[in-house]
């Protein structure tokens, strides 16, 4: 029983994680501009990455989430969406050390704001949150209602390799 709880908490991390790159994604993906202005306005990468990077970062947000809300390859892009929180997490913390203040771009506009930095201790909680749960998802083998239960049968709850004994025939597969 331990085992199908576990998986349903995937299924949890998987849904909220997954719909937070969603929603970060789809809000930055129309504006490239307001997007390439929120990774400048870290003053962290050299001015010839900051283009590159704030145009594939909304594609790639939207990626790892409809991957994960889907459950389609969820190791593999929780381990992206880890390493992308560390970073923001990396990013938030260096302008509030540094002093300055922006909006963080997370979810749309980005740039010079001011009292920012009042927002960063819920922005970096927030984070946080969120790598713990991609973290999660990295280290579970299994989560239900996902499509790698169907791409991958021999590793489905239930079966050698999987997380959970004697599963119920009506979830196996889902």
């Amino acid at each position: 029983m331990e085992g199908r709880a576990l998986e349903w908490l995937g299924l949890v991390a998987r849904l909220v994680t997954g719909g937070v790159w969603i929603v970060a994604g789809a809000l930055k993906i129309t504006d490239p501009a307001a997007s390439m202005a929120a990774v400048r306005a870290y003053e962290l990468l050299p001015g010839s990455l900051v283009e590159p990077v704030g145009v594939a970062l909304p594609a790639v947000e939207l990626v790892v989430g409809l991957a994960l809300v889907v459950g389609a390859f969820t190791r593999g892009a929780a381990l992206v969406s880890a390493l992308l929180f560390v970073a923001f997490i990396i990013g938030i913390a260096s302008v509030w050390a540094r002093g300055i203040e922006i909006d963080c771009g997370c979810f749309g506009g980005g740039g010079p704001k001011e009292d920012a930095a009042s927002s960063y201790p819920w922005e970096i909680a927030r984070d946080v949150g969120l790598l713990a749960a991609s973290c999660y998802l990295v280290v579970v083998r299994r989560t239900r209602l996902a499509v790698d239960n169907l791409l991958f049968p021999n590793r489905a709850p239930g079966t050698a390799g999987g997380s959970v004994s004697d599963p119920d025939p009506v979830e196996q597969g889902s």
